[in-house]
């Protein structure tokens, strides 16, 4: 199975498939420039630059609360197949929702920012000007350990500092909320949506549970996680584990099997963390709020899918590839794939997908998996591609493939 990759195209609309215009960035972009429409409404007084303070908060807080995220898929993946590929093509990206994270929380630091110099100039109350100098200083080291080369570097730092900064600044924003708003501040707008976005951020962590785990090592380079303790997950979402969770948490993806109880999970060895994990085998993982939807769960707005895996990218693919409740067609590339995973799981693979595209890179070698897409999708039919790898991978993949006009989709670490 090959192709001939035609050259990638040079049109503006190829261009505009590939980074900086990604969903991720104009969702971004578009949170930014409608700030600077309000910001012209009117004078920009105290109590206006708290509004435009809070609203971007709470934006930037509750489009990353695992709910909205499961209601923001779910409306985008309701369309039928029967409407257009284009509008189905846009909705799929719905993954790209941390662009308005992104936009909120650059917005809210740069309106607190004036905010702070507009109470530094008018000569507020010490406690006051205190807190506001505090916060801006806490928003200051969030985004800095959140800038991309920062945070690829150091992303124990960057998640650190995101979650113990995250509820620092809750507390100092309440408090700060508190001193602007004086004795009415209770019951007052700026009470409720600091509410809000406190039992936003608190709610994962009140099903913050310590589970059993059975784990299977068919190879030092892969763990088969195995659980059961009363959940079993939608295909298509993910599960964020830890040994130390107020340290650091790791999301995988989930794999029901249909008429099953509980879910496995695929670990490959990626890092500290996955490389004690699959040396260590503990008995007992910390698990948190509920299954998350990813970007597998857009599978269902196509008429048919052909998925891309490398590696443990094919635990992803699995939950989907055993419902076949969307036709799909796998190219998975992979270390000698027995030896790595164990029969059992290639078997059960193979018995879902006999005209799957297994390729071993010990024997063969680095593939082009753009030509193998799409040569897939072309013999498939296929509407979409969605490709599980990691990020250089990934990107290439996705990039290559919109720029010849084929809808595909692949994660984009914004987490």
């Amino acid at each position: 199975m090959t192709a001939t990759l035609p050259a990638t195209p040079e049109s503006v609309r190829a261009r505009l498939k590939r980074r900086p215009w990604t969903h991720h960035n104009r969702l971004a972009a578009a949170v930014v420039v409608g700030n600077a429409v309000a910001a012209t409404a009117g004078p920009l007084d105290v109590g206006v630059l708290t509004w435009l303070v809070l609203g971007n908060l709470t934006l930037a807080v509750l489009i990353r609360q695992q709910l909205v995220i499961n209601l923001l898929f779910r409306l985008a993946t309701a369309a039928p197949v029967r409407r257009s590929l284009r509008l189905r093509w846009t909705l799929g990206k719905v993954y790209h929702f941390g662009g308005l994270h992104v936009g909120g929380t650059l917005c809210a630091t740069g309106w607190f920012l004036v905010l702070t110099g507009v109470l530094t100039a008018r000569g507020g109350p010490a406690a006051l000007l205190v807190t506001s100098w505090a916060i801006a200083g806490v928003l200051a080291v969030v985004v800095a350990f959140a800038l991309p080369r920062v945070r690829a570097r150091r992303h124990d730092l960057f998640e650190r500092s995101h979650r113990f900064g995250g509820w620092t600044l809750l507390v100092l924003f309440t408090v700060h909320s508190a001193l602007l708003g004086g004795p009415g501040f209770v019951g007052s707008g700026p009470f409720w949506v600091l509410l809000a976005v406190v039992t936003s951020v608190a709610l994962p962590w009140l099903r913050l549970r310590r589970v059993p785990v059975r784990i299977s090592r068919p190879s030092p380079h892969v763990a088969l996680l195995s659980f059961d303790y009363g959940v079993t997950p939608f295909a298509g979402s993910s599960t964020a584990l830890s040994r130390n969770p107020l340290l650091e948490w790791h999301s995988f993806a989930n794999v029901p099997a249909p008429g099953c109880a509980g879910f496995r999970l695929t670990v490959s060895r990626a890092g500290d963390w996955t490389g004690a994990l699959i040396d260590d085998l503990p008995s007992h993982l910390w698990v948190k709020g509920i299954p998350t939807a990813g970007v597998g769960n857009i599978d269902k707005l196509f008429r048919r899918v052909v998925w891309v895996a490398t590696g443990s990218g094919i635990g992803p693919c699995l939950p989907h590839l055993l419902s076949g409740e969307t036709p799909a067609r796998l190219v998975w590339s992979t270390r000698h794939p027995r030896r790595t995973y164990g029969d059992e799981l290639v078997d059960e693979i193979l018995a879902v997908q006999p005209d799957a595209v297994v390729w071993d890179t010990d024997g063969a070698g680095k593939p082009d998996l753009v030509a193998l897409a799409l040569s897939a999708h072309r013999d498939f039919d296929a509407e979409a591609v969605i490709c599980i790898s990691n990020k250089k991978t990934t990107w290439h993949v996705v990039e290559a493939l919109e720029a010849r006009g084929i809808p595909a989709f692949g994660a984009i670490w914004d987490s």
